[in-house]
C-alpha cells in the first residue's frame, strides 16, 4: 500500500542571511552608506550582535531574510494546522486539478505513528480503510467523468485528513521562529512537530547564529506551557543541542 513518510528540503534561501539582518539594524542608526556599512558589517563575526537585536525584541530587521522549504509526504490534517501560520507563502497541490490515484491504485497517506503501535492488525485495518476510500474516490471520478475537472473536485470529498499532500512553503526568519516556538513544543500534534525539526535542522546548519536558541520556549528559558508542561525540557534541549553539534 502507498503509505508515504514525510520529508523536507531546503529549496533555496536569502544569500549572507546574519550579514543582511546586522546590516539592516545597524543602518537604522549610522550615518554610513549602505555599500561601506554591509562591508564593515562582513568583516566581523555578527553573533552577538545578532543576540543583542533578539533580546532588544528587534525582529523587523529578522524578516529581511527568506527560507523557501519542499514539504512531501504530510497529511491534509497537516496542511489545516501549517497554513494557520500566516506570514507564509504556500503552494499546495491541488486535489482539484490533480487526480489522487492516477497512474497507481491507491491514494498516498500518512498512517499515524500511534497505529502503527498498535501492531500489525490495526495497520492492516488501516490500510484496508484507505483502500476503502480509494475505491469511494475512484468510483465518483469515473461517475463524474463527463464533468471534466469537477470530476476531482467532487470526488476529493470522500478522501480522508490522512491523504498525502505536498508543498513549497517560504517564511521569514522572524515567522520561522516563532514557528519553531511553538510547533518543536512537545505538546504540539506529532507530525507538524516532527516537520518543524527537520526544517529546524536545517535552518541551524544554514544559518547557526540566527537560529542558535531556536525552537520551544524552553530551549534558552523557562517553559511556556504551565501546568500543562510536558516535564521533557533535558530531552527537548539536548535534541536542540544534538543539530547544533551536526551542523
Amino acid at each position: 500500500m502507498p503509505r508515504v513518510e514525510q520529508r523536507v528540503e531546503l529549496l533555496a534561501h536569502s544569500p549572507l542571511p546574519e550579514t543582511i539582518i546586522a546590516t539592516a539594524a545597524k543602518l537604522c542608526y549610522s550615518a554610513s552608506d549602505i555599500g561601506d556599512l554591509r562591508d564593515k558589517v562582513s568583516q566581523n563575526d555578527q553573533s552577538k550582535f545578532i543576540q543583542k537585536l533578539a533580546d532588544m525584541g528587534h525582529f523587523s530587521t529578522f524578516e529581511h531574510v527568506c527560507f523557501t522549504f519542499a514539504i512531501e509526504g504530510v497529511s491534509r490534517a497537516l496542511l489545516a494546522q501549517i497554513t494557520r501560520h500566516r506570514i507564509a507563502s504556500f503552494s499546495v497541490q491541488s486535489q482539484r486539478y490533480v487526480n489522487q490515484t492516477k497512474n497507481k491504485n491507491s491514494i498516498n497517506y500518512i498512517i499515524p505513528q500511534s497505529i502503527k503501535e498498535l501492531g500489525d492488525d490495526a495497520v492492516k485495518k488501516f490500510d484496508g480503510q484507505m483502500q476503502q476510500m480509494t475505491l469511494w474516490y475512484n468510483e465518483w471520478v469515473d461517475e463524474l467523468a463527463d464533468k471534466g475537472k469537477q470530476a476531482n473536485e467532487d470526488a476529493r470529498f470522500v478522501l480522508p485528513n490522512a491523504c498525502e499532500t505536498r508543498m513549497i512553503m517560504t517564511m521569514n526568519v522572524r515567522e520561522l521562529l516563532h514557528f519553531f516556538e511553538l510547533r518543536c513544543c512537545e505538546r504540539a500534534q506529532w507530525e507538524i512537530r516532527e516537520i518543524a525539526w527537520q526544517m529546524l535542522s536545517i535552518c541551524i546548519e544554514k544559518a547557526p547564529k540566527l537560529f542558535s536558541v531556536a525552537g520551544p520556549a524552553c530551549i534558552a528559558g523557562a517553559c511556556s506551557q504551565g501546568d500543562m508542561s510536558c516535564k521533557k525540557m533535558k530531552q527537548v534541549r539536548q535534541r536542540q543541542a544534538k543539530l547544533r553539534e551536526e551542523s
